[in-house]
């Protein structure tokens, strides 16, 4: 019983990684090159730099495939997931910072507790309940945001073309039922190393 719940969990968390935008024009993890406000050379190197650093932290240990996420925007580096220790957390904090051109490293990864079967499940729906009206309203560039939840507080990672859409997400992102905090790294485009011409 328990392997069919972390199945359906797994393919829950895999299906809610798509962005609903077909693979043409895709480059990365969940941003579309099209809509993406960094130049296509900040993209390929922040590309590098989150293979780079998945790969690290996978020599360490194969078991941080599913359980640790990363991110980079503009050589900042995003981190979240589950791990058994805080040596563990302290461990991919090193490796990040030690990745080539990272700028700044922003760990959130949390360290494992029991299993959650309720909990987990009422993540995933806030989870999906935040990107569905990303997707919806307008005024929001729904691809180019990373969306985490864990224990009803959301971690939403991304880069807003303007002051609105950064403030309209978080708002979004209140307004859903249940959520005791949001927490936004959300980059402003004209804080970008270089801005898209």
């Amino acid at each position: 019983m328990k392997s069919k719940i972390l199945a359906f969990i797994l393919i829950s968390l895999i299906l809610l990684g798509c962005t609903g935008v077909g693979s043409k024009g895709l480059f990365g993890t969940g941003v579309s090159v099209a809509l993406d406000p960094r130049t296509v050379g900040t993209q390929i190197d922040d590309s590098i730099m989150e293979k780079s650093i998945s790969t690290k932290i996978l020599a360490k240990d194969k078991k941080y495939f599913l359980a640790v996420k990363t991110k980079v925007l503009d050589g900042r580096i995003f981190i979240t997931g589950k791990v058994d220790s805080p040596e563990e957390k302290l461990l991919i904090t090193k490796l990040a910072w030690e990745t080539k051109g990272a700028r700044s490293v922003r760990n959130d990864i949390k360290i494992k507790e029991e299993f959650n079967f309720k909990q987990s499940a009422k993540d995933l729906l806030i989870t999906s309940q935040l990107r569905t009206a990303l997707i919806v309203n307008k005024n929001i560039k729904a691809t180019n945001y990373q969306i985490d939840t864990y224990k009803k507080k959301i971690y939403i990672y991304g880069i807003a073309l303007t002051t609105d859409e950064k403030d309209l997400v978080i708002s979004e992102a209140k307004e859903i039922l249940d959520v005791e905090d949001v927490i936004a790294s959300i980059i402003l485009v004209e804080d970008l190393r270089i801005q898209r011409e």
